[in-house]
């Protein structure tokens, strides 16, 4: 059985197929599958969002389609970059320039706490649509710390793990992260549904 995903990024891919192992799924990257679709995000949050790209995404197949909307939300920041978190610092902003971002509107603030938040979204075959959500505590550090990982990972300390993402080894990251724990929501809602399949 496959999910297709609706994501360009390999490193969720990964992750995906290694938490729904059990179920016998195999994820495949809308792109594998050439369902090239532009999708813009208009929800105002991560479920709504998540369900938009699901659904752009299923108009075009007969497989299980599975999407995602992460974000690190800060407190000190009122909440943001939250949905804008992948666009915060400009349309295709790298890496390095959106933790810059980051860290000089922190600069001013005592408070550094955030969480890292993904909603994913499944939609059946029969039009069914799942969502679950997940998130992470930590903080924002003053610097990057860490080569692994992407995104806002080098500057996120996880409480749970006591380093930050991109410190932490894919394993270590995947039994924490916000994504690991709403994919895992997920496998918990989707394996009645395929087992009655």
């Amino acid at each position: 059985m496959r999910i297709i995903a609706a994501t360009k990024n390999a490193g969720k891919i990964k992750e995906i197929e290694s938490i729904f192992e059990g179920l016998g799924i195999k994820a495949v990257s809308q792109q594998e599958e050439g369902l090239d679709v532009d999708i813009e995000e208009t929800g105002d949050s991560f479920e709504k969002n998540a369900l938009i790209k699901a659904r752009a995404v299923a108009l075009l197949t007969d497989d299980i389609v599975m999407a995602d909307d992460s974000g690190l939300c800060i407190d000190a920041l009122d909440g943001r970059p939250g949905i804008y978190s992948a666009r915060y610092a400009g349309e295709n902003a790298s890496d390095r320039t959106k933790i810059q971002k980051i860290l000089t509107e922190m600069e001013p603030f005592k408070n550094r706490s955030a969480k890292f938040v993904t909603a994913v979204a499944v939609i059946l075959p029969d039009g069914r649509e799942l969502v679950t959500t997940g998130e992470v505590k930590g903080e924002i550090l003053r610097e990057p710390a860490g080569e692994n990982g992407f995104g806002y990972d080098p500057i996120f300390y996880c409480d749970e793990l006591k380093k930050t993402f991109a410190q932490a080894t894919d394993e270590e990251k995947n039994s924490v992260s916000h994504r690991g724990r709403a994919l895992r929501a997920m496998y918990k809602k989707l394996e009645p549904i395929l087992k009655e399949d």
